[in-house]
């Protein structure tokens, strides 16, 4: 039987009017779904808000009520059916005019609105207004009007611009700015905008459970429509050679319809590095109204449960326990309208190139478009998402709920059929607020009572609409209902370690903690010279400059990223070296840590570092300049990351503290152990060879064996006694397959680096072309540690900040974003080349 199409959709995005009843001369074009601010730029009314300090020149444009309009032509065809007028992430205080009637009010910038606007479309012209209020007088109204007070997040870092009560609204937290991200506040409509035609009922969602057997996969696909009438309708879904055919009879509002298909022999879906992403599309078809989605099929488990050490936290995929890695997302642009699905890929991509496979989506920011989320299956990168609440409590009026009732439903819906969702969780740091602010700390009882209504809402819906995923209350949680400390506990739940960065604890007070999954934790690098260069004029390009502390958001944070420089390397000659070293020390924070925590599998089974992108240039947590470039913790990702791995833990009988929490100077560890990671389902044997290298040059075998490191596992390999180091030598170590294939290098200094007279390296370089991809061909007459590569032309090479030996030669193989080719002549031009002695 086949579906005669009675469906029909008028894309209503394009060309509007951008206009304001209170700036009269503003009357100009603005292209939706997109923002006001793109639209002022393109127009030259407002300067780059990136560039300087002119975030206080823009601020007005927040402070403006806008109104957007168009015309649009419909025929007999168009409108001879019921009508939906659909419009997706209003942001988000709106009336919606028809023709000139309010047919909508919208308050929360994270639904999709379905309009029934039948009978009120004419044949001809017919006229679509959007008039946005004031998104923070609201909030600030609705505040004031609140029975006690509710304290915004203290993390607003708006440099003296007004705050702004964000939890009384429904908008993306970091629009408002936080301690990486601008306050800009967009105006917009980023998502579907359209006229749909039905004869009788119009898709709501379609969600795909799966129930896995020894050889088969039964899918039970539940499919939500929405009827204007009683009626009959019908319905198709396609999947792997299968069609289900079904007439139904439906009643007005909304009906549910479930249906069974089973697959056999499936092909399993697993996370990036530990299989195939096979993906199967299903089409489902309602009277001519056609969806698609990809299916991955896998069996995902979160395992809390009663161990020796507490409870463990740990993700099971198709009946195997599978480290987590990766790091933590949030908007990929402050002005929304700049991002695209090339925007995504390129970054996703970066992702999985460092071996992540997995990305937790921040509960301050925003639920992502579709394909964010289908090319996440593609990629094989799983997603932790929080939903949109972070760092300060929220009401729990019935109004507020029952708008985020709707939010939250409809989005588990939208999402719950991709095989990359891996969890939902509540909130972003919530639980943890409720001691940060005095009027919370006032009055514990009211604030957690408030807390847990909204809360336990969430869970609700999840239970009822996604039954085979875990909530997680919040993150750090320990566990349901479970209000204590999850950012000191590493005993069970997720932890969030702060101490290093806010408390400015040495990197080694990493290893004082013992997490069962670290989902958030980071340390600050300045973004790289070239990006500064496009928001610092020459005589700004100093960490104490105006531009430079506009461009950093976390109080203290220039400070901060320069005390511990001192700490750990000799001061830099010039702003461009301190620039490159502040990048350096990030990623020895996240690599002390990251390798440390693994080594401890399966006590750790994730490592989840703050953050991967940045929403604009600005110093702060991020592997990823804001544009994509790669900085160099990216790189260093990419190695601690390795499936098979091995690293260096040094151990001491008794390890002192001062009152900082910093190891006392002058101690040094006893051993230094060499620990096996093997994250793959198969026992492996690898050829370690472990050289003590002098830094002047010369160094000697320490180690040389074969090892087994069974599937799945963490063990140690051998260990180097530290008497056995001389003073001006630091570890050097590689391993390789049962192949003699290269699978890793790796280095520990015992010592701080400004403790060792590191000598001038000569690092020469040479290009090549193979299999169509530049190689750099890197040696050097010295240890060079940290060496570096970069060029002018957009893309990353499969490793850089790397250590160069006398005597080996190190390739490189440069890979061009964007899609692009390019040859190694056209990137010789701008080749540099550095390392940590030119520092000093």
């Amino acid at each position: 039987m086949s579906i005669t199409s009675s469906y029909s959709a008028l894309d209503l995005a394009g060309s509007f009017r951008l206009t304001s009843p209170t700036v009269s001369d503003i009357d100009l074009p603005i292209t939706l779904p997109g923002d006001v601010h793109q639209s002022l730029l393109t127009a030259d009314r407002i300067p780059d808000p990136y560039f300087g300090e002119n975030e206080k020149t823009v601020m007005w444009v927040n402070e403006t009520a806008w109104s957007v309009e168009r015309s649009f032509s419909a025929s007999a065809t168009d409108i001879d059916g019921y009508l939906t007028l659909t419009l997706a992430e209003v942001d988000c205080i709106a009336n919606i005019r028809l023709n000139g009637e309010v047919v909508a009010k919208t308050d929360n910038s994270f639904v999709r609105n379905d309009i029934d606007v039948t009978g009120k479309v004419r044949i001809g012209d017919n006229t679509l207004r959007i008039e946005f209020d004031i998104a923070p007088d609201v909030a600030k109204a609705r505040s004031d009007a609140h029975p006690f007070p509710i304290p915004f997040t203290k993390n607003y870092q708006t440099n003296g611009l007004k705050g702004i009560h964000m939890n009384f609204i429904r908008k993306a937290a970091c629009h408002a700015g936080w301690d990486w991200g601008i306050c800009l506040m967009p105006i917009g409509v980023y998502g579907t905008m359209s006229l749909r035609k039905s004869r009788l009922a119009r898709q709501e969602s379609v969600q795909v459970d799966q129930a896995h057997g020894s050889n088969s996969v039964e899918l039970q696909i539940k499919t939500r429509l929405f009827a204007f009438a009683h009626g009959e309708v019908e319905l198709e879904h396609t999947i792997d050679g299968q069609t289900i055919t079904d007439k139904l009879v439906v009643q007005k509002g909304e009906n549910v319809f479930t249906h069974n298909v089973t697959i056999h022999n499936p092909k399993l879906w697993w996370p990036s590095g530990q299989g195939e992403q096979p993906l199967y599309p299903l089409v489902t078809n309602l009277d001519g109204e056609k969806t698609t989605r990809q299916i991955g099929l896998r069996k995902l488990e979160w395992i809390v449960e009663k161990d020796e050490i507490d409870h463990s936290f740990k993700c099971r995929i198709n009946g195997r326990d599978i480290t987590m890695m990766g790091a933590n997302w949030i908007p990929a642009d402050a002005i929304p309208s700049r991002i695209t699905p090339a925007v995504i890929r390129d970054l996703l991509e970066s992702a999985k190139g460092a071996n992540m496979n997995m990305l937790r989506i921040w509960g301050g920011g925003q639920y992502e478009a579709d394909y964010f989320y289908e090319l996440c299956d593609e990629l094989g990168i799983l997603i932790w998402h929080d939903f949109m609440f972070a760092c300060m409590s929220y009401p729990s009026d019935r109004p507020f709920l029952e708008s985020v009732r709707t939010e939250i439903t409809q989005q588990v819906r939208r999402l719950s059929h991709h095989a990359c969702i891996a969890l939902w969780c509540g909130d972003n740091e919530v639980i943890g607020s409720l001691s940060w602010y005095p009027e919370t700390k006032a009055d514990p009882g009211r604030y957690i009572a408030n807390y847990d209504r909204l809360n336990s809402m969430l869970g609700n819906i999840v239970e009822d609409e996604d039954p085979v995923r875990r909530f997680w209350p919040s993150s750090p949680s320990l566990g349901y209902l479970d209000f204590s400390d999850g950012w000191h506990s590493d005993t069970r739940g997720d932890l969030h370690y702060w101490d290093v960065w806010h408390s400015a604890k040495a990197f080694e007070a990493y290893r004082t903690v013992h997490p069962r999954f670290a989902s958030e934790f980071g340390f600050q690098s300045f973004t790289s010279m070239n990006v500064i260069e496009t928001f610092a004029e020459e005589k700004d390009r100093n960490p104490s400059s105006p531009v430079m502390e506009m461009h950093q958001r976390n109080d203290g944070g220039n400070a901060r990223i320069l005390e511990t420089m001192t700490r750990y390397f000799r001061f830099p000659r010039d702003f461009d070296q301190m620039v490159f070293l502040s990048q350096i020390q990030q990623g020895l924070a996240m690599k002390t840590a990251i390798e440390y925590w693994r080594s401890t599998k399966p006590r750790c089974m994730g490592t989840l570092y703050w953050q991967i992108n940045d929403i604009w240039p600005v110093a702060s947590w991020s592997s990823l300049d804001y544009g994509g470039q790669w900085k160099l913790l990216q790189y260093m990702a990419k190695r601690f990351f390795f499936a098979v791995n091995v690293v260096a833990v040094p151990q001491k009988a008794e390890v002192r503290t001062n009152s900082r929490g910093l190891p006392v100077q002058g101690d040094l560890p006893d051993t230094i152990v060499l620990k096996g990671i093997n994250d793959t389902a198969n026992e492996i044997s690898v050829s370690l060879e472990v050289r003590a290298v002098k830094v002047g040059g010369g160094d000697r075998v320490v180690f040389s064996g074969n090892c087994a490191i069974g599937p799945d596992a963490a063990i140690p390999l051998t260990e180097v006694p530290m008497n056995e180091i001389a003073e001006d030598e630091f570890l050097f170590f590689s391993w390789r397959d049962a192949n003699g294939n290269l699978l890793g290098e790796n280095d520990f200094f015992p010592k701080a680096y400004k403790a060792y007279d590191i000598v001038p390296a000569n690092v020469s370089a040479s290009w090549s072309d193979r299999d169509g991809k530049p190689v750099l061909t890197l040696e050097s007459d010295k240890p060079a540690l940290f060496t570096t590569a970069t060029v002018d032309i957009p893309g990353y090479f499969s490793d850089n900040a790397v250590t160069l030996l006398p005597g080996r030669k190190t390739e490189l193989v440069f890979n061009p974003r964007h899609g692009r080719s390019v040859t190694s002549a056209e990137l010789a031009t701008s080749l540099k080349v550095r390392n940590l002695s030119e520092t000093f």
